[in-house]
């Protein structure tokens, strides 16, 4: 920190998920399991969506931002969490920790602008299918990702504002695994119920709002859907279900941490654990099982690896 800022704690002490060596094992190998899960699996979304032309059109593209956002988020605080486990003093710098707040809140507002695009592109492709082309171009997709983008870098420095320059003067230890806001604002050496509220209204009213706006919109198509007799109707109720699952899966979690932070609850951590390691596995399970496309873009994916493997 520079000398402007009064603070005089340095680090703060992360408290984790528990002191038991037996734990510690089981929690190791759970969450290396799921890490490694999550990136190979987003990942591999992700490759296949580039590899594959028959995928580059809005739907897939968004899915594959999805899962770049996903491994973003797997990779925030998992790495020093499981490197943590076996550690007897669990640290991190201030600058570490609003590294974290200023990474998870940037995927955080990216994942919910995203999550309505994907709702937006899906209503225009059941309900406008005619004009889905013209209104879902290629062109159009880049710039709401941009957007997207864009609102949440926006969304992650309006809250880092909140905190920059908070004094810290001890207590240090953080009852989590990682840094966030709510455990965050309750260490620093001040009244800090006005910002409580800045920050629920901030990311929990936001988080609650999104929701309910997407729940509406996927309302809306389902109702849609039925009054069609089409073949399609089934395809296009498995795309939704799948959608709504990724939406509650995210959803669930942010609105509990974020609408009723303080003071915080002990589900809060494993909640946070729900959000930052399964959910990101989740979504390539959800979006690649159900979709045919996607199984059969990676099963030509990997009949070109291992052919290319018989030759080399």
């Amino acid at each position: 920190m520079d000398g402007s800022n009064e603070s005089v704690v340095y680090e703060f002490v992360l408290l984790g998920l528990g002191n038991s060596q037996e734990i510690q094992v089981l929690l190791f190998l759970f969450f290396s399991v799921f890490f490694v899960a999550s990136m190979l699996g987003n990942l591999l979304i992700v490759l296949t969506v580039i590899t594959d032309t028959r995928l580059h059109s809005p739907m897939y593209i968004l899915l594959a931002n999805l899962s770049i956002i996903d491994t973003c988020v797997c990779s925030i605080a998992t790495p020093k969490m499981i490197s943590d486990l076996f550690k007897n003093r669990k640290v991190i710098s201030w600058n570490g920790c609003i590294t974290q707040i200023f990474f998870i809140h940037t995927a955080l507002g990216t994942e919910m602008v995203l999550l309505i695009v994907m709702a937006f592109d899906r209503f225009i492709a059941i309900c406008k299918p005619l004009h889905y082309l013209t209104i879902m171009s290629l062109r159009r997709c880049f710039w709401l990702l941009m957007v997207s983008w864009i609102i949440g870098i926006i969304h992650s420095l309006m809250q880092l504002a909140f905190v920059i320059n908070l004094p810290f003067c001890g207590p240090n230890k953080v009852d989590s695994f990682y840094c966030d806001l709510p455990r965050f604002i309750k260490l620093a050496c001040m009244d800090t119920y006005r910002l409580e509220f800045m920050v629920t209204a901030n990311s929990g009213f936001i988080s609650m709002g999104t929701f309910f706006i997407l729940m509406v919109s996927y309302t809306f198509i389902l109702v849609t859907v039925r009054k069609h007799s089409s073949g399609g109707s089934s395809k296009a109720l498995s795309t939704l279900s799948a959608h709504i699952t990724v939406v509650i899966f995210f959803f669930g979690p942010c609105i509990i941490v974020y609408v009723w932070p303080f003071p915080t609850l002990p589900i809060d951590k494993f909640l946070a654990i729900f959000y930052a390691l399964i959910t990101p596995v989740m979504n390539p399970v959800i979006y690649t099982f159900r979709n045919k496309e996607m199984k059969v873009a990676m099963r030509k994916l990997f009949s070109n690896i291992m052919g290319s493997r018989k030759f080399s």
